[in-house]
């Protein structure tokens, strides 16, 4: 993995995916260790982050590397008209990892064909978010031990939701049984559908959430992503379509974990905080672990 970037959860073999989860088990038992003193990160957020940027720079600041960046542009030569290449030029001459989120589908992989040093897509646009991926990976095996054989149910945005696309792909690896809960405005892709496909696996679509609850092992939450919708009348029609509640997970199963890729607006009632079945805030730091294992993987450190 050294010096290659990830753009797609499919830029990593299942092997090496696995190796990522191995490592970020090691830095959760010692999350703070000086092996990046020396190394830079750039991290550069054209569209709003809170849990992903700052983990990225807790993960890489725990290690002893330092951190440059922005996470507004309205202070960079971008609000002056400089492109996304000159940006990404520039910086890989300032970095040695450049870890990425832009608002444009695409943009990532662009980043990486221009750029000397390894990228890191933290999210391009509705299309994919690998490293969300690999923590919510790690999070689903560190609660059910095992990624195997689970039955997954997804729930709320799948059509923008670039977390659940990226999670869809690498669970087609695990023999997966996937339980796809959306309005019908918001049904999964059909390109992401195909990997289940690819891989004979089944899927089943839904529109109630309380068909799922007795079945799944874990509940993925998502929020219905009001920036994605370039109409406010088809976002008025869907923003409520599905809120847990907690009573709701009478009858659900032993192991069920509750995950969202936070943040939540209002589709997970507070009541189920202090259930023992809600992962999410476990979850969001599980991506500390993660993001090391992954920087320094990239970097050869590891």
């Amino acid at each position: 993995m050294k010096n290659r970037s990830l753009i797609s959860i499919n830029d990593f073999s299942k092997e090496e995916q696995l190796k990522i989860l191995d490592l970020a088990e090691e830095f959760e038992k010692q999350p703070t260790q000086k092996i990046l003193e020396g190394y830079v990160a750039a991290t550069l957020f054209f569209e709003p982050s809170t849990r992903t940027r700052l983990s990225f720079e807790t993960a890489v600041n725990r290690l002893g590397g330092r951190i440059i960046g922005f996470s507004d542009t309205s202070s960079t030569s971008v609000q002056k008209g400089e492109s996304l290449k000159d940006t990404i030029i520039m910086v890989s001459n300032y970095s040695d990892i450049i870890i990425m989120r832009h608002p444009k589908a695409g943009s990532a992989r662009y980043a990486s064909e221009v750029a000397t040093v390894p990228i890191i897509n933290a999210g391009d646009g509705a299309n994919q978010h690998p490293t969300q991926c690999l923590l919510d990976m790690y999070s689903i095996r560190k609660t059910q031990g095992t990624l195997d054989n689970l039955d997954i149910a997804f729930v709320g945005d799948l059509k923008y939701g670039r977390t659940v696309h990226s999670l869809v792909m690498a669970l087609t690896n695990f023999n997966c049984r996937f339980h796809l809960v959306s309005p019908q405005e918001l049904k999964l892709p059909s390109v992401v559908k195909m990997h289940i496909k690819d891989k004979n696996l089944e899927y089943y679509q839904y529109t109630d959430l309380q068909e799922v609850l007795p079945i799944a092992d874990v509940c993925y939450m998502t929020r219905i992503q009001k920036e994605r919708f370039s109409d406010p009348i088809e976002y008025e029609k869907v923003k409520n379509a599905y809120i847990l509640k907690n009573s709701m997970l009478k009858g659900s199963k032993d192991n069920l974990r509750i995950l969202h890729p936070l943040p939540r607006v209002n589709e997970i009632s507070e009541d189920i905080d202090d259930n023992p079945k809600a992962y999410y805030f476990q979850q969001a730091l599980n991506g500390v672990y993660v993001r090391q294992a992954l920087v320094t993987s990239i970097l050869g450190v590891k």
